[in-house]
């Protein structure tokens, strides 16, 4: 058997290897490293793939997510929704411009944020809502979206763990994650759906004049070279790895689809372990599976990854602290009990091995030896 990997980023390029290679041969030959022609295409066929009609690239995620919460003018001291139990960036993001991140907790089976709990965090100073489309699938954004409606408020959807989950809204029509707010954003990280060979970034949008004001706070607030509008950063994507990623888009719902492969595995093997709780679905929202998160009840988690470690299986847990309790954002004012759910998954999470290039053999070992461990 083959040594089991987290994520194999080797055997998917080993797959996909003359595509890979040609694309980046090609830039290699040209020269062009920044903003080069593949970097355009790629930026062009993502917008096609996503229905969505602006896509600008960056740095990485993170990137992402500032730029466009610069490009909608939020200022200091006014309040964002974040939920409670997410990786740091959009958090981040928000203390660094001087906003105020307002935390809310999410739902225990699905990860995601509770829009149930949304309106009470909103308040006269609110204006805007941050969904992070956890682990792969959509938060309840039909909810999120009449919520953003009644109370005029700005939602930009973390979907950097999501790329290629599809989400049904309320009047039937069918969105790609990262397109069904006012803005989306997504990371390209090696290990992320869509990955490439470093980091990188991308943020999109349906409002063709956000667009605009994202593109150009990306590019040192220019329009125009030399003639800065705005105050801006300097993020952009390299031409090396938009080429990368180009040669990678046309198998995206087929990496989606070996992934959900594994999931449905894990879930047929362990959907009725009494210590053992499966991810669940969000209605109306398909599932990326960036990541496959089950909950371990009644039993110790850490000594279960000893156990798993031991036999050769790599475990994950993410995340091991809530937002509230991490020792640079005490200045929030939360403590602990503030938000169970988060505090209480952050006790029970584990995150076992999906990828594309899983093989039977590597995945029967996983679950015997889970299941050997309760056993």
């Amino acid at each position: 058997m083959k040594k089991i990997q987290m994520v194999d980023l080797r055997s998917q390029y080993e797959r996909l290897q003359a595509d890979i290679d040609q694309a980046m041969q090609g830039v290699l030959e040209r020269t062009s490293f920044i903003n080069g022609e593949e970097m355009k295409v790629f930026a062009a066929d993502l917008g096609k793939y996503l229905d969505c009609p602006t896509v600008i690239t960056c740095g990485n995620g993170t990137d992402a997510l500032q730029l466009v919460m610069m490009a909608m003018d939020f200022r200091p001291g006014q309040e964002v929704i974040v939920p409670a139990f997410t990786y740091i960036a959009a958090v981040e993001v928000l203390a660094l411009l001087g906003l105020r991140p307002v935390l809310v907790d999410v739902h225990p089976e699905t990860f995601q944020i509770d829009a149930k709990k949304i309106a009470t965090a909103i308040t006269a100073n609110t204006v805007g809502i941050v969904p992070v489309h956890l682990f792969g699938q959509c938060a309840d954004m039909g909810a999120i979206m009449e919520i953003s409606k009644n109370h005029g408020l700005k939602v930009i959807e973390d979907a950097a763990q999501s790329l290629g989950a599809v989400y049904r809204m309320p009047d039937g029509s069918r969105k790609h994650s990262g397109t069904i707010g006012h803005a989306g954003t997504t990371s390209f990280f090696p290990s992320k759906t869509l990955g490439c060979f470093g980091d990188g970034g991308a943020a999109f949008t349906n409002d063709p004049e956000l667009g605009q004001k994202i593109r150009m706070i990306a590019n040192h607030g220019q329009r125009q070279k030399y003639f800065h509008e705005s105050i801006g950063v300097n993020s952009r994507l390299d031409t090396l790895q938009a080429a990368i990623l180009h040669a990678k888009l046309p198998h995206l719902d087929d990496f989606v689809q070996r992934r959900n492969a594994v999931a449905k595995a894990y879930n047929q093997a362990f959907a009725l372990h009494p210590h053992i709780r499966i991810p669940q679905l969000v209605p109306n929202s398909t599932h990326a599976y960036h990541q496959y998160t089950i909950r371990i009840r009644g039993a110790n988690r850490d000594q279960l990854r000893d156990f798993l470690k031991n036999q050769g299986i790599p475990t994950m847990v993410y995340y091991p602290l809530p937002v509230h309790l991490q020792p640079a954002y005490h200045y929030l004012g939360y403590k602990e009990g503030d938000f169970p759910v988060a505090e209480q998954l952050c006790n029970e999470v584990l995150s076992l091995p999906i990828h594309t290039e899983m093989e039977e053999d590597q995945l029967d070992h996983i679950i015997s030896q889970v299941k050997r461990f309760f056993a």
